[in-house]
């Protein structure tokens, strides 16, 4: 059975999450104490691979409604989670096998837990089916069902759709319950620990106590190497253990680099040693078992929790879903809670792909995650956004729309790192300062091309960056991939230094490259500044219409700044307009949107000055080739003065 969808109600942060669509592999976005955690530890307990142990608690119940929910609870338990499964056509065809074709209007199936932990499915049986009383009645029909949940067929409580039925009581008891996936919870808390007291976890075992995560961890990969915890408290070959745990190790950590990209000189190892009385207990006594990393690289190990937190998680993952894979004959969905928040960015890239290509093939997954690299935007189908919304409690919803800009944020962050990654890609990247440069450009190109001067080269990639301090930052991301590199902007000379210094630390990558070509304006003059002043402050007076007493005059910006916008943005600032900022956006926003109604208010030499200015950044593309070079060949910086002549 595939899970399908699933809900939440009652538990937690989440007064209902409503109906969650779940893919191969699910992504639930959403900030901290969203209520991400509490979706996923109510999903687990459903079927935990834990067992009896993970079950729900009253005090789970939300605060706000715990008192009078108490009342009620041993009469009327409230049904916390609910997973809706299809069922897979061989499962059909033995369910039919035993009950008769079309016993079931749909081969979708719902299994319910409520308060007092019991599990009950909603089973949708054709009203024409007869149940067989030598079906219903033989022995021959155990109840077969997980340890977690050991009920009679009379004890089971399945609802029909409609109505109670014998047919659905038994479908449910004898095939649902055995082809329930069993959930597997992982997260930071479950990474193995450095150093394991061997009688501790004999007797804890023994006795029936109840292991945490990181215990069964370190179980799952005594069980992978063939060791015991008794092998390891017995006077055994300390060599033959050795070897044993260390060839485990060794086969998880070359599954582990096939995606593993950060440091690949990493090694685990194992040493067996007596407690140390000077410790505190349980270390103090019996064997103790050191599990220890070795870096090739630098020649030294250290306790394995110790190290990189990414590497110990990673390690400590594989180790447990690789014992899975060998144990367990259920099917599993895996739920990694933060998975990789002790990733780099791109180790966390590789962790998507060791989903999709390593996990996904397996098992359903669902992870948690707030941050922007762990959401593939190949595949924004599979994101989920979780919101504590007041009043309401924790929302889990199947698109932005809706949400606070905290919750969307990583999604924001992974868009714009990726439109980044794309305009950087381009290999002819022409940089302004602001959004308003690019609609000038397209605004009055169109203009100048209807006078016979050609458009813009679609070869530019127009890239704002800001401001001119965030100019050294832009070239460096920039890389090797592009083969020229416009500025339209003024540059200081401290920041020209720092990135003529990348230019000559870039130098030898490629001898033909381009690293980077300023076209400046002239000295003391922005691109408002090929616009007619009065028609200028026009748009500004339209744009801040709102926030304007009366409109804005060239009397009124008397500043000496001979940039017209620098003396507006001197205005608002002196007057406390618009909380004292000028957005050049907005103007270079408002042209855009009455275009038609403001063109033919712009004058011929305002055309002729955009276009000449177009021209001349078009220019340089062909200037930057030299034959053989593919493209790619030094420029002469002296063309700068020819662009910045444009506006004299």
């Amino acid at each position: 059975m595939k899970i399908t969808r699933a809900r939440v109600r009652n538990y937690k942060s989440i007064d209902d999450s409503s109906w969650v669509d779940l893919e191969d592999v699910t992504a639930l976005v959403g900030k901290n104490e969203s209520g991400k955690t509490a979706f996923l530890q109510a999903l687990r307990k459903i079927n935990s691979m834990a067992g009896e142990s993970d079950q729900f608690h009253i005090h789970d119940y939300p605060r706000k409604g715990y008192t009078k929910y108490k009342k009620i609870h041993n009469s009327d338990p409230s049904t916390v989670v609910q997973a809706e499964f299809q069922i897979t056509p061989e499962e059909m065809e033995v369910i039919e096998s035993n009950f008769g074709k079309g016993v079931l209007n749909s081969d979708k199936v719902i299994v319910n837990k409520n308060y007092k932990n019991e599990r009950f499915w909603e089973v949708d049986v054709a009203q024409s089916s007869q149940p067989s009383s030598a079906i219903l009645n033989s022995p021959e029909s155990p109840v077969i069902g997980p340890p977690s949940f050991a009920k009679s067929t009379d004890q089971l409580e399945v609802s029909a759709i409609g109505t109670q039925s014998p047919v659905a009581s038994r479908i449910a008891a004898d095939f649902l319950e055995r082809w329930l996936p069993k959930f597997v919870y992982f997260d930071n808390y479950s990474t193995m620990k450095g150093k394991i007291s061997i009688s501790d976890l004999k007797k804890r075992t023994s006795e029936g106590s109840q292991l945490d995560d990181a215990d069964r961890t370190f179980m799952s990969l005594l069980t992978l190497s063939g060791v015991s915890i008794e092998d390891l408290e017995e006077d055994l070959s300390y060599e033959d253990i050795k070897v044993e745990l260390e060839s485990a190790s060794i086969a998880i950590t070359d599954e582990i680099f096939e995606y593993w990209q950060q440091n690949r000189q990493l090694k685990v190892e194992f040493d067996l040693s007596q407690g140390d009385h000077r410790d505190p207990p349980p270390f103090n006594e019996g064997k103790i078992l050191h599990v220890r990393i070795e870096n090739a690289r630098h020649r030294v190990t250290v306790a394995f929790d110790e190290r990189s937190k990414g590497f110990v998680w990673f390690f400590s993952f594989l180790s447990y879903f690789s014992h899975l894979e060998e144990t367990e004959e259920s099917e599993l969905v895996i739920l990694l809670d933060e998975p990789g928040t002790a990733l780099h960015a791109m180790a966390q890239k590789d962790f998507l792909r060791f989903m999709d290509e390593r996990l996904a093939p397996q098992c359903q997954v669902l992870y948690t995650t707030h941050s922007p690299f762990m959401v593939d935007l190949k595949k924004l189908n599979r994101v989920r956004m979780v919101q504590d919304m007041d009043g309401v409690g924790t929302v889990v919803s199947h698109d932005a729309v809706g949400n606070d800009s905290e919750t969307v944020f990583p999604l924001q962050m992974a868009l714009g790192y990726q439109m980044a990654q794309t305009l950087f890609l381009s290999p002819h990247c022409l940089m302004v300062n602001s959004a308003s440069d690019l609609i000038f450009l397209q605004t009055m190109g169109e203009m100048a091309s209807a006078t016979g001067t050609p458009r813009m080269d679609p070869r530019w990639v127009v890239v704002p960056v800001g401001s001119a301090e965030n100019l050294p930052t832009f070239v460096s991301l920039l890389g090797d991939n592009y083969v020229s590199v416009a500025v339209m902007m003024d540059i200081t000379p401290t920041n020209k230094a720092r990135v003529e210094r990348i230019n000559k630390a870039n130098s030898g990558v490629d001898e033909g490259a381009v690293k980077w070509v300023e076209v400046t304006r002239v000295r003391d003059a922005d691109i408002e500044d090929l616009f007619e002043p009065s028609f200028y402050l026009k748009l500004v007076n339209m744009a801040y219409a709102n926030d304007l007493e009366k409109p804005i005059t060239m009397k009124t910006i008397s500043d000496s700044n001979p940039r017209i916008a620098e003396r507006v943005s001197a205005y608002f600032s002196a007057a406390g307009i618009a909380g004292g900022e000028f957005d050049r956006y907005r103007p270079a926003s408002y042209l855009l949107e009455n275009f038609v109604e403001y063109r033919d208010e712009i004058t011929d030499d305002t055309v002729d000055k955009f276009g000449s200015l177009i021209q001349r950044i078009n220019g340089l593309l062909p200037s930057l080739s030299k034959p053989g070079s593919n493209g790619r060949g030094p420029i002469n910086l002296d063309t700068v003065q020819e662009v910045a002549s444009v506006i004299s």
